[in-house]
């Protein structure tokens, strides 16, 4: 398990932000540091939870949505939501490749996980929760022309720790990234928090986009959905 969503701000980092009960998401966000009870997203939402390895994405998605990292099927959330997680993926394909090391069955899983994305996209009625480092602009456009495609909203949730308390959340669930991918997930993701600050988010465009914070995040009630 990772370590408690939770971590002191900085006091000098980030400016005092408003108590808010619920947020609505329509553009971007940055609520680092604030105190939010709710995000509500549209019914069909596509909706990606992303952040660095260890940031805390799976123990977001458990709190919630319901979501195992243990699981070897998408599990469901609340208004019909489905969760999709390469862990899920790499979970069903251990028992075929027992031993092997994972290095070379790997591709296999981002395969399965991304066609699993795809399907859930296009055939699925509710919302659809992914889980995504967001660190590789490939696997960003992907996902967002399917969700232009299927006619769903594009929605993020950007999970913005620093790198050390990413690195202790690999330690406490025993996952690891090799140092060197790790710190290249880290730059990537420097710059993609600095472009959306500076007002120049990747394309596709998402309709909203919440920067958030191990505070923030510790103090939000749940993740909702249009009905």
């Amino acid at each position: 398990m990772n370590p408690p969503l939770d971590s002191p701000p900085d006091p000098g980092s980030q400016p005092q932000l408003p108590d808010m009960r619920v947020v609505a998401p329509s553009s971007v966000h940055d609520l680092r540091g604030g105190t939010i009870e709710e995000l509500r997203y549209p019914a069909t939402a596509a909706l990606v939870v992303a952040g660095v390895p260890g940031a805390g994405k799976s123990t977001a998605l458990h709190r919630f949505f319901g979501a195992d990292a243990d699981a070897e099927q998408p599990p469901r959330g609340p208004a019909g939501s489905v969760v999709l997680d390469s862990q899920h993926s790499r979970n069903r394909w251990r028992r075929r490749f027992g031993r092997l090391p994972y290095g070379l069955w790997r591709p296999v899983v981002h395969i399965t996980h991304y066609a699993g994305v795809r399907a859930a996209l296009r055939d699925g009625a509710g919302p659809v929760v992914i889980h995504d480092c967001a660190t590789f602009g490939w696997a960003r456009r992907m996902i967002g022309r399917w969700a232009a495609r299927y006619g769903r909203e594009l929605h993020v949730i950007l999970l913005d720790v620093p790198a050390e308390l990413a690195r202790a959340g690999q330690y406490a669930r025993g996952r690891r990234v090799s140092p060197y991918f790790f710190t290249l997930h880290c730059r990537r993701w420097q710059r993609l928090i600095h472009a959306i600050a500076a007002g120049q988010p990747p394309r596709p465009a998402a309709a909203s986009m919440v920067i958030v914070d191990r505070t923030s995040i510790d103090r939000l009630s749940r993740v909702s959905f249009a009905v």
